[in-house]
């Protein structure tokens, strides 16, 4: 972390296919030991199984899913006189993002005994319609964030 200056975010480039950067982000974080093409694959593929079993654009969907899952709120530990207080605070929108990706892939990979593609494709399915690991997720993050309001005055 510079002392100084601000470090800037790098940029990054929009995916080939709908030229998104949030996909682009989404491929990334799904990528494993660096094999971005089997990444984009999985990514693709579910976004075909999607579109073939809901009949909407498979984009539509996951941007929704997206949105479903983006928490509002989360709790950060803050130590006050001895005391760690968990104080709900505002997410910044480049974190909503990251945690919506993070949760979906992760509540994705927890799923089992089918590939890849497909448990993607659920997952996303179900983030859509509010339901899934991921959306249980923020709603817990929610309650939490609710539950400790009392501590709100930590916020600094």
């Amino acid at each position: 972390m510079p002392r100084k200056q601000y470090k800037s975010r790098r940029e990054i480039t929009p995916d080939l296919k709908f030229d998104n950067r949030v996909v682009a982000k989404f491929i990334n974080n799904l990528m494993h030991g660096g094999k971005k093409s089997t990444a984009e694959g999985i990514f693709y593929g579910a976004l075909d199984i999607i579109q073939q079993k809901t009949n909407e654009p498979g984009l539509k969907v996951f941007k929704s899913a997206m949105e479903n899952v983006k928490p509002l709120v989360e709790v950060r530990s803050r130590r006050v006189g001895g005391a760690t207080y968990q104080v709900p605070t505002e997410v910044r929108q480049n974190r909503k993002q990251a945690l919506a990706i993070r949760w979906l892939i992760s509540y994705a990979r927890d799923r089992k005994g089918k590939p890849m593609q497909e448990r993607l494709a659920e997952e996303i399915m179900d983030a859509s319609k509010s339901q899934g690991g991921a959306v249980k997720k923020k709603e817990d993050t929610h309650k939490m964030a609710e539950a400790n309001k009392a501590f709100a005055h930590f916020r600094w």
